[in-house]
């Protein structure tokens, strides 16, 4: 193995991680904003805030993310040809969690214009998608189970 592999190997994981960091927290930034009171304007312009700001931040880790996953998929090779059916797996769960980034930013355009109609009990049930899609997504490339 070249080590410019390993290197964007480790770049993938380390941009998959802090990604995920924001993932996990987005959403729970929404369960605090769904119990602003509608008269405290400047609690929820402050959530509003670090909400948009950790959004932008997850996008451009996401993109970096995406581009390391493509190059070692497409550029080294790993998960394809035959008994690499995890890969597929996989790719459809990358998908789900593209989506879910950008049902966040649906959300949160939601909460900017005051639109938001669901409670805080949902969005913390919403808060563990993230944590299912990386569960299974580690699974599948660690265990490789198809």
């Amino acid at each position: 193995m070249s080590s410019s592999y390993l290197w964007v190997k480790a770049l993938h994981i380390v941009f998959i991680a802090s990604w995920f960091a924001g993932l996990f927290y987005l959403p729970r930034l929404f369960v605090n904003l769904a119990m602003v009171a509608n008269d405290s304007h400047a609690e929820r312009e402050r959530l509003i805030l670090m909400a948009h700001k950790l959004h932008r931040f997850a996008t451009g880790l996401m993109l970096i993310a995406l581009v390391s996953g493509l190059w070692l998929w497409l550029g080294v090779g790993i998960g394809r040809g035959p008994g690499n059916g995890w890969m597929h797996a996989k790719l459809a769960l990358v998908t789900a969690v593209v989506g879910y980034h950008f049902v966040n930013r649906r959300l949160l355009t939601g909460f900017e214009q005051m639109a938001n109609r669901r409670s805080h009990r949902w969005f913390r049930v919403y808060n563990e998608v993230s944590v299912l899609l990386f569960a299974a997504i580690v699974v599948l490339v660690v265990v490789k189970p198809f």
